[in-house]
Parts: structure tokens; C-alpha cells; sequence
């Protein structure tokens, strides 16, 4: 299946235009993070289609967001924390390529940085997050992530 940008004016099918969808975009993205900085586990994994597919540097296999997922950044957060006192994502440099779909491809820089209980914020690692979300009835989700490290290159 070939899926193909929409190349137009600044005018996209829907009668939506290009500004509208980044803003929903970078909107969709504040929230996840603060969901996921937050450690709302549960509702950080509604921001993912039940059959949503995340690829991580680790576990190196891509797993289905929801089934695995909500264990998975459970147990990750309680090692950084540990690690790192309060740990908090960024994310920047957004790209959102809109789709004949209705979907967007975005691709962007998460910094994720950990703030220890004395001394200042340290950058832990930058990643690269390539999605791809889907509007639902209840708003922008997203359907498949692949993360990448820097340090993991």
C-alpha cells in the first residue's frame, strides 16, 4: 500500500490547513509527555491504537504498545528514577508530513533529561521518535513509534 503526502497549498483535504494540524500535533505531544513524565502508565498507553507497535532501542523487538507497553515504562521509570531523581522528556524539531490517509508521519527530538534530588538537570539521552498517528474519536493517537538513541548508534 502506498501511502502519499499531501502536496497542496497550505490547504489539506478536510478543509484543514497545514497550521491547524502542527499545532494539534505539538498539543498531542506536550500531553503525552507530561502523561509519561507524570508515570501515568495506564493513560499514557491510551495515547497509543490498540494495535499501536513501538520499536525501542530496548527490548531490541518491536512490541504492541498496549499490551507490553504500560509494564514496560512502569518498570523502566522506577530504574530512572532510582537512577536519576525526576525524569522529564522534551520533545522538539517537529516534522509532520500530513498523508492521503489523514494520517501524520512526524518525526522529532525527544531530549531526556533527569533532574537528581540535589544539583541541577543533566541531559541522559537524545532520541529521534518517528511516528505515525491516526485520528480517532477521541483525538490524535499513535499508531506506530520507532525511537532511536544517539548513544546507541
Amino acid at each position: 500500500m502506498t501511502v502519499e503526502l499531501v502536496r497542496t497549498a497550505g490547504r489539506l483535504p478536510g478543509g484543514e490547513g497545514f497550521a491547524a494540524l502542527y499545532a494539534q500535533a505539538q498539543q498531542f505531544y506536550a500531553h503525552q509527555m507530561r502523561i509519561l513524565d507524570a508515570h501515568d502508565t495506564e493513560r499514557w498507553a491510551g495515547t497509543f491504537t490498540e494495535d499501536a507497535v513501538l520499536e525501542l532501542p530496548h527490548p531490541s523487538e518491536p512490541m504492541p504498545a498496549r499490551a507490553g507497553l504500560a509494564h514496560y515504562v512502569r518498570a523502566d521509570a522506577e530504574r530512572q528514577r532510582r537512577a536519576s531523581g525526576r525524569l522529564d522528556h522534551w520533545v522538539g524539531r517537529l516534522d509532520v508530513q500530513p498523508h492521503t490517509d489523514g494520517s501524520l508521519h512526524t518525526r522529532c527530538s525527544a531530549l531526556v533529561y533527569g533532574t537528581p534530588d540535589q544539583g541541577g538537570s543533566r541531559t541522559l539521552y537524545v532520541c529521534v521518535m518517528e511516528d505515525v498517528l491516526v485520528r480517532t474519536g477521541g483525538g490524535w493517537r499513535t499508531t506506530y513509534r520507532r525511537v532511536t538513541r544517539d548513544d546507541l548508534a
